[in-house]
């Protein structure tokens, strides 16, 4: 979607702890986080041994996110695959700001300035041997929402598995206009896709912005967003129909977060949305269920201050347990 306050840590239904926490600009940009965290673990600063990291974010434009200070924050994040959304910009761009460490497959969107996804895997750990762009619907072909990399993974057991990534950014949509329209066929595809990439893949994951708050939890405001697009009971719906029976795909991060309030992920840069924490929570690691059972820790990238984000998302970062193949 386009357009903090210390508190103290509360136990979460899963054991876990959420705080969020305000240091001084002097410390470790790696503190400055709100942070998800397995009970008895640690606050995984570099990527655990035998682990992938990967992260997600809408970058409301990756030339003024980097203005903002993106690359300081992937600096100290060690991410083996970054997914982005809302790149907004063309491949060269993509390449220079990231640099040549990174394997980059991008989709720009046709229309200038408008969307664009990009799934980037450092070079030295892990590389995709194969990639698609295109959600499988040639009305979506230049439209910059989605790409695939097929990654080699080992799992716990020693076994090499394919692994699926997925970078989708969705429509916003506006209701009874033609951007619903488009948001909803979009989601009817997304609904062909899933079950496809599940049969093809070992694990499969589609992480990005995916514009719709699932359940009440994951928007501050619920009660005054139901008749607006993002928490339309038609949208909810389709996550109702993926994290159910019929798909039986997981949120990861809400099964690591517990049944409480956000942690959201968007927060718009207008009024003290960021300060309240009025926000919502649309953006999402989406995986089969193999894949989900690997999942150690989630931890949401808030900035200590809004004048310190670097776009109006903050990056969800998972670690899974599973071994990178370079």
């Amino acid at each position: 979607m386009s357009t903090n306050t210390a508190t103290a840590p509360r136990q979460l239904a899963t054991g876990q702890l959420i705080t969020a926490r305000q240091l001084s600009a002097t410390e470790p940009l790696t503190a400055t986080m709100t942070e998800l965290v397995p009970a008895a673990a640690d606050v995984p600063g570099t990527a655990p041994k035998n682990g992938l990291r990967i992260a997600s974010v809408n970058v409301n434009g990756i030339r003024a996110a980097y203005k903002r200070g993106m690359a300081q924050w992937l600096a100290a994040r060690d991410v083996d695959i970054l997914a982005l959304q809302e790149v907004r910009a063309p491949d060269a761009v993509v390449q220079d700001l990231l640099g040549d460490e990174w394997h980059i497959l991008h989709a720009e969107a046709e229309a200038k300035g408008r969307a664009g996804v990009a799934i980037a895997s450092r070079r030295d750990r892990i590389q995709p041997v194969e990639t698609r762009v295109g959600i499988g619907d040639d009305y979506f072909a230049a439209a910059g929402r989605w790409v695939e990399a097929d990654y080699r993974v080992t799992d716990a057991d020693g076994q090499t598995r394919k692994l699926t990534v997925v970078s989708a950014y969705v429509h916003s949509g506006e209701v009874d206009t033609p951007k619903q329209v488009d948001k909803y066929r979009f989601l009817d595809v997304m609904a062909t896709r899933l079950p496809q990439l599940e049969r093809e893949s070992d694990h499969a994951l589609v992480v990005g912005d995916l514009n719709v708050g699932h359940t009440t939890l994951d928007i501050k405001n619920w009660k005054g967003n139901v008749k607006r697009a993002g928490f339309l009971p038609a949208e909810r719906a389709y996550f109702d129909r993926f994290f159910g029976d019929e798909f039986g795909w997981a949120d990861v991060h809400r099964r690591l977060a517990g049944e409480v309030e956000g942690p959201y992920t968007w927060w718009s840069w207008r009024g003290q949305a960021f300060d309240n924490d009025t926000g919502w929570r649309i953006d999402y690691h989406m995986a089969t269920s193999a894949l989900a059972a690997a999942a150690g820790a989630a931890v949401v990238d808030r900035a200590p201050s809004w004048d310190t984000r670097f776009s109006d998302h903050a990056p969800l970062v998972v670690d899974y347990r599973l071994g990178v193949q370079p």
